[in-house]
Formats: C-alpha cells, sequence, structure tokens
C-alpha cells in the first residue's frame, strides 16, 4: 500500500467536500457543515485562491487531506502557513499518510519562507495532540481561540 500526497484539482472538490463532511462528523458536528462544492470551486480553484488543498491517496483512492492557506506574522515579518484542517478517514489510519501530509505541509512552508507553521487542535484530541508533539509541536495552551459569526459579527459591522 502505497501512500501519495498531491495537489488538489477542481476535479477534486466533490472529495474534499466529502473529506469535509467526515472530519465534522468526527469532530461531532456532523451538521455544520455549509459549504458546498461550488464554494470550494469558487474560493480555492479560481484566479486569487483562498486556499490549497493536498490530498493523500493510498493506492489512488483519497483517504485524506490537508486545507492550508498562507497568514503573515507581524512580529516575525514574514508568512505563515495556516493548517486549518487536516484529516485522514479513521479506516486508513496508521499507514503514514497524516505523517506524510505534515511533511509534505513543513516542505511547503519552507519553500515559501515562511517562519511558522501554525493549526488548532480540540482540546479533547489526545490522539491528535499526541501525534504533533510527537513531531516537535509545541501546544500553546495560554491561546485561547476567538470567533465572530452570524448575527455579532453583523451587529458589530453595523456599530
Amino acid at each position: 500500500m502505497t501512500i501519495a500526497i498531491r495537489h488538489a484539482t477542481p476535479n477534486d472538490v466533490s472529495v474534499i467536500l466529502s473529506l469535509i463532511r467526515d472530519l465534522a462528523t468526527y469532530e461531532r458536528e456532523p451538521d455544520a457543515v455549509v459549504a458546498t462544492e461550488a464554494d470550494l470551486l469558487r474560493d480555492g480553484f479560481g484566479p486569487s485562491p483562498a486556499f490549497e488543498v493536498l490530498l493523500a491517496e493510498r493506492d489512488g483512492e483519497a483517504i485524506g487531506f490537508a486545507f492550508y492557506f498562507f497568514t503573515y506574522s507581524t512580529w516575525r515579518g514574514r508568512q505563515c502557513l495556516y493548517l486549518e484542517d487536516i484529516f485522514v478517514r479513521p479506516a486508513d489510519r496508521g499507514y503514514g499518510a497524516g505523517l506524510a501530509l505534515m511533511r509534505a505541509l513543513a516542505q511547503k512552508a519552507l519553500e515559501r519562507g515562511c517562519a511558522r507553521f501554525v493549526w488548532q487542535v480540540l482540546d479533547w484530541n489526545e490522539p491528535a495532540i499526541a501525534f504533533y508533539e510527537k513531531l516537535g509541536a509545541s501546544i500553546q495552551r495560554e491561546w485561547l481561540t476567538v470567533r465572530m459569526e452570524g448575527e455579532a459579527l453583523a451587529r458589530l459591522a453595523r456599530g
């Protein structure tokens, strides 16, 4: 069984959305995904892509993905690679797909001269935390995620 990592193309949008839905189910929010294939096609494969996707394939079948984009560190004065989501289907774990995706992302970050490779992990996801720490990542527990959406976002914008 061979694991291959490749960049997603517009033809992969349906499999990307399927993997996103599988991730949402794994993260205990199966009904949270409202993104559509049209959204992913427009925002990831148009003239100014907002994100990039790597697919992990085992024997030619997509089993996982990494969804990422680039941010900027004001303190470091350099770009950073931000990993929005990484996921390997549970039945396909243990073959090295997660490690292969993380390596490909680290290579991408170095190629682009990034100061950091950053992502988040749910506090209950102990297997992922252990995996990331084994890779050499440090969990920044003092930083809290702040999110504003929906009516709160609209209310702030209105003043």
